[in-house]
């Protein structure tokens, strides 16, 4: 999490003070040591969180008052499933530029923590999207309306972290189609369209977008969409298997695959495909837990 004590998630981690950095690097020190690259996703939840997961003081806030009605419940740091809040504290404007600040500071952590760069999250109905998307964004004032308006405060976020770490260091995500957390795009093509013509001219690292909706059976075009308007490196994803990422990278309709569930379930996915050694079921009630089941106990596959 970006902000500091605000926790989407029971037990969230964040990057906001020295405690947090030092605990990262030895993250970082590990994934470098075995050869690995590791960027830092910053991020802030909005609305989808609990008033019980947040430091004193602070209260559950988005673009507007409105709460999500539907979507279910989040885990409270004791392990109790709640319902959202149905109604939230609306950011004023001073709220939205010491958010962009908190995003800017977030940045500057991570590379001293030894990240090789931040993925600033726009996507699946956390704040950011929160804003982009108008069934979540009724606002009247410059981040309102239009859609260089919705996409106002993502754009503000990325121009301060490539200011801050360079846009080398700088990748974002998109979720054009995706309905999580009740966020819903009227126009989402017009929507992709212009950000992807806004992120191309800031030349950032690169450009992940969810293909799809978590909720559909359809495979999604919003890839399709980012590929003819985005001119750097295109990443996606949303329920493609190794056989078909591989199909996907060839075709050029992207230039990487991002595996989510399939990397949390396999700690070694990548021998796991070069082997062809079966790929372990995840465990999806253990998704959303407040302890370490369903984090760190998939087993890796046998030694050859």
């Amino acid at each position: 999490m970006a902000k500091d004590g605000y926790s989407t998630f029971a037990r969230e981690p964040g990057i906001y003070n020295e405690d947090q950095i030092a605990g990262w690097k030895k993250v970082t020190d590990a994934v470098h040591g075995n050869g690995g690259h590791i960027y830092l996703q910053i991020h802030h939840g909005g609305r989808s969180t609990l008033q019980e997961n947040l430091k004193e003081g602070l209260q559950v806030e988005s673009c507007t008052t409105q709460g999500i009605q539907k979507h279910g419940t989040a885990f409270t740091m004791s392990g109790e499933k709640k319902p959202y809040p149905p109604e939230v504290h609306a950011l004023t404007i001073p709220e939205i530029k010491a958010i962009v600040q908190c995003f800017v500071q977030a940045a500057k952590n991570a590379m001293k923590a030894g990240f090789d760069g931040v993925q600033v999250h726009g996507a699946n109905g956390y704040l950011l999207d929160q804003f982009i998307k108008d069934s979540c964004n009724t606002r009247t004032d410059e981040y309102g309306g239009s859609i260089p308006n919705r996409c106002r405060l993502l754009l503000e976020i990325v121009d301060g972290v490539i200011q801050a770490i360079g846009k080398e260091n700088v990748a974002v995500r998109l979720s054009p189609l995706n309905t999580y957390n009740e966020a819903v795009d009227s126009n989402p093509e017009e929507t992709t369209k212009y950000l992807c013509q806004e992120l191309s001219k800031r030349e950032i690292a690169f450009l992940d977008v969810l293909r799809a909706d978590f909720f559909s059976a359809t495979d999604g075009v919003a890839d399709k969409w980012a590929r003819e308007h985005f001119k750097g490196l295109l990443f996606s994803g949303v329920g493609i298997g190794p056989e078909e990422a591989e199909k996907y990278v060839a075709e050029k309709r992207a230039d990487a695959i991002c595996f989510g569930k399939l990397a949390m379930a396999n700690p070694d996915l990548p021998e796991r495909v070069r082997r062809g050694v079966p790929l372990n079921e995840l465990r999806m009630e253990k998704l959303y837990g407040t302890t370490e089941e369903g984090y760190n106990d998939y087993p890796k596959c046998p030694q050859e």
